[in-house]
């Protein structure tokens, strides 16, 4: 089966998304189907082997420049010409644009998008259409969120052929715009939903909620689990050093729906308890100078507890560098006050071998029943979430068990290969009556 994957890089960010994409898009070329992977808008930024394309389609700063002028005027099409550069692009990387997932400051951008053919970008939909077109021919398409489902109406009307859209995260940007661009949003997503022939929701929890939330029929929604391609957890094992502290782990964008803010609250009130002498906490995440405001506020509050000797803020971490964090980590805890959808980085650890501490909203819970790798605790309060990582951290026995339930569950459930698997029995599906009816004799088929 030959398949043209849609995804959108994050520039110079490790992304949860641009993970899975890459991971679901390598799974499926390991399971033997003829896979191209592009990224939209700009390049992705990755800590293991891409296996995307390196062109650039639907160039983020064109369709900006288009959005910002879309009406002609002298020097126009030299501008455009230059915004189109592959070389920009691929600077993108090298340059912190936190801004660019601003939902405030994209609002008129993500709405022109939605409207595919008739927004500002309808060039640069074309010229997507006349490359896959040219050079690929796919049996199949794959987006990989419903704030690409702009592009699927002329993508089938041209191409004639199934189209499959994810479902993992648009809600939280979604939800930034404000209320009247959020609401033409919601609306565009529910009507162009009919273009799409199944889309794949990253977890029960979301599946339902996003149907729901914008009015999708739920019976053309698929759950298939995330996945991590696992080759370097496969011998991944504990930090044996003699007398390292014990140390609460932390992986996630330093923004305030990851919610790094509470779990130093609760290592705060840890350390005050007095019962954990030598604990401390390792934070690793990507700090966009957007967010400068709420890190400071964060470098701050370790300060006034007098915690910098117990508190590491990491920043931005390579694949050893994050593997290495694992290794050195007891327990693990992202305590997002957003209902998460994925949580790419408590697989991750689950992988590696650690516990975790959780909230219990979003597709959390529906992650600890699958693996039995962790706590629940409740959203939003670093009492309840201090009180929990206690009870992991009182108890080796405990963290040795969950850590290995954890682990078997996610090589078992979570692999990139399982993902892959899953996804492609969505799309053969998709493909069977066409297959069927082609097979046909000619008068069994009128």
């Amino acid at each position: 089966m030959k398949i043209v994957y849609l995804a959108t890089g994050a520039a110079n960010m490790y992304c949860g998304s641009c993970m899975h994409d890459n991971a679901l898009a390598a799974g499926m070329k390991d399971a033997g189907e003829d896979v191209s992977l592009f990224t939209l808008y700009t390049p992705m930024r990755l800590d293991e082997e891409a296996v995307g394309e390196k062109q650039i389609l639907y160039g983020g700063i064109k369709a900006y420049m288009m959005q910002r002028f879309p009406t002609p005027f002298p020097g126009r099409n030299l501008l455009m010409r230059l915004a189109g550069s592959q070389f920009l692009h691929r600077l993108m990387p090298h340059f912190d644009i936190g801004s660019a997932v601003d939902p405030v400051a994209n609002a008129e951008l993500t709405i022109s998008m939605l409207r595919g053919e008739q927004g500002n970008q309808k060039e640069l939909l074309q010229e997507l259409i006349e490359w896959i077109r040219k050079h690929y021919q796919p049996d199949i398409i794959h987006v990989t969120n419903a704030l690409m489902i702009g592009v699927v109406r002329e993508l089938k009307r041209s191409l004639n052929i199934p189209i499959t859209c994810g479902l993992h995260g648009e809600d939280i940007f979604l939800e930034g715009l404000p209320l009247q661009y959020q609401n033409e949003a919601l609306a565009l997503i529910r009507d162009r939903a009919h273009d799409v022939d199944r889309f794949l929701a990253i977890s029960s929890y979301y599946g339902d909620m996003f149907s729901k939330w914008v009015g999708i029929d739920p019976d053309k929604i698929d759950v298939v689990y995330p996945g991590i391609a696992l080759n370097d957890y496969r011998d991944l094992t504990p930090d044996p050093s003699a007398g390292r502290p014990l140390t609460i782990g932390f992986l996630a964008r330093f923004v305030p729906e990851k919610g790094l803010h509470l779990l130093v609250d609760a290592f705060a009130t840890l350390v005050r308890s007095g019962k954990f002498p030598n604990l401390q906490l390792l934070a690793g995440g990507y700090m966009s100078r957007a967010y400068k405001t709420y890190i400071d506020g964060i470098r701050k509050k370790i300060k006034s507890n007098g915690l910098e000797e117990r508190i590491q803020l990491l920043g931005t971490l390579d694949r050893a560098q994050k593997l290495n964090l694992f290794r050195r980590m007891d327990v693990f805890s992202v305590p997002a006050p957003y209902r998460e959808p994925k949580g790419i980085s408590i697989l991750e650890a689950l992988a590696a071998g650690v516990p975790v501490v959780q909230p219990e909203h979003g597709s959390y819970p529906e992650w600890i029943r699958a693996t039995q790798g962790g706590l629940l605790c409740r959203p939003g309060d670093s009492l309840d979430l201090a009180e929990k990582l206690a009870v992991l951290l009182r108890d080796a026995e405990l963290r040795k068990r969950l850590a290995r339930q954890g682990r078997q569950a996610v090589f078992e459930k979570f692999s990139s290969e399982a993902m892959a698997s899953a996804t492609l029995d969505v799309m053969r599906k998709l493909k069977e009556p066409q297959a069927i009816v082609s097979k046909l004799p000619l008068d069994a088929s009128r």
